[in-house]
């Protein structure tokens, strides 16, 4: 899939990625497009640090695709540096295609580039979609996760 450019986010990259963060029943009840001023506060803290990578996927000067990956030093598995990958997205119109592929093989290239030995991701347990995708690309369901609100 030559025809995909991934590349940082940037402020103009904003609306496009909220309206994907918010385009399926989960996100719809969390995010806000319609007051995009606490995402572009949190891209600009997120670009001013560097264990953070927000990226779009982009298709003929089209968002089509996002996600943030965060890379943690740690002292576990012998002081192991692991990533994290969050806030996958791929445009409604875009799915099955190839790109969510495409995207999630660039974030563990680029978690490998940066000395990582894990590349970790939790999904809502309701995204069965998801979890058959992350499978085939050869992730495990080996963890149980926990939030908290605050």
């Amino acid at each position: 899939m030559t025809d995909v450019a991934i590349r940082p986010a940037v402020a103009a990259d904003v609306p496009a990625i909220v309206a994907m963060l918010a385009d399926d029943p989960l996100g719809a009840a969390r995010e806000s497009p319609e007051d995009l001023t606490p995402y572009l506060e949190a891209l600009e803290r997120l670009a001013s640090d560097p264990h953070q990578l927000v990226v779009v996927a982009e298709r003929a000067d089209r968002v089509v695709g996002t996600l943030q990956l965060t890379v943690i030093p740690g002292l576990s598995r012998r002081g192991a540096t692991r990533s994290v990958i969050e806030g996958v997205r791929i445009h409604r119109d875009d799915r099955g295609g190839g790109l969510g592929t495409v995207l999630i093989q660039w974030a563990i290239d680029e978690s490998r580039r940066q000395g990582c030995q894990l590349v970790q991701l939790t999904t809502d347990r309701t995204r069965t979609d998801a979890h058959r995708f992350y499978e085939r690309l050869g992730f495990t369901p080996s963890h149980t996760g926990f939030k908290i609100a605050l």
